[in-house]
């Protein structure tokens, strides 16, 4: 996955928006004014950082190298990924989407129906630990 693939991914969510809050170099990546990602899309090897369900979280860190306790964030609740070539492009694009739904969970109800995200949620299949 490249910078720009990553980039896209990020902001193809409703809702969601780039900001650099902490700098230039940092894409913090946003949806209702709530942080789903964070990633320095020019840092050699590309890594990102992710909310995540803590016992999920503990478990992906166990089975793959390349995550690892969020970096300068909560580390029960965030992880890093180095997409180093090591995992699928398709457990990343679960874990991204993944955080951005976190993140909408814990908004108000007002504000996930303007994101049409309750109809989004009841068209998906219960994650229960599918991120192995």
């Amino acid at each position: 996955m490249t910078p720009a693939e990553l980039k896209k991914l990020c902001l193809s969510f409703p809702g969601a928006r780039e900001e650099f809050p902490f700098g230039e170099d940092n894409s913090v990546f946003k949806v209702a004014g709530k942080m789903f990602a964070l990633t320095p899309l020019k840092s050699q090897p590309l890594r990102i950082s992710l909310k995540c369900d803590p016992d999920l979280a503990a478990q992906l860190r166990l089975n793959h190298a390349a995550i690892t306790p969020g970096y300068h964030l909560n580390k029960r609740h965030w992880n890093t990924v180095v997409i180093d070539g090591s995992l699928p492009a398709e457990l990343v694009r679960e874990m991204v989407e993944d955080s951005y739904d976190l993140v909408v969970a814990g908004l108000p109800r007002r504000e996930q129906e303007k994101l049409n995200w309750v109809a989004l949620s009841q068209e998906k299949a219960p994650r229960g630990g599918a991120l192995q």
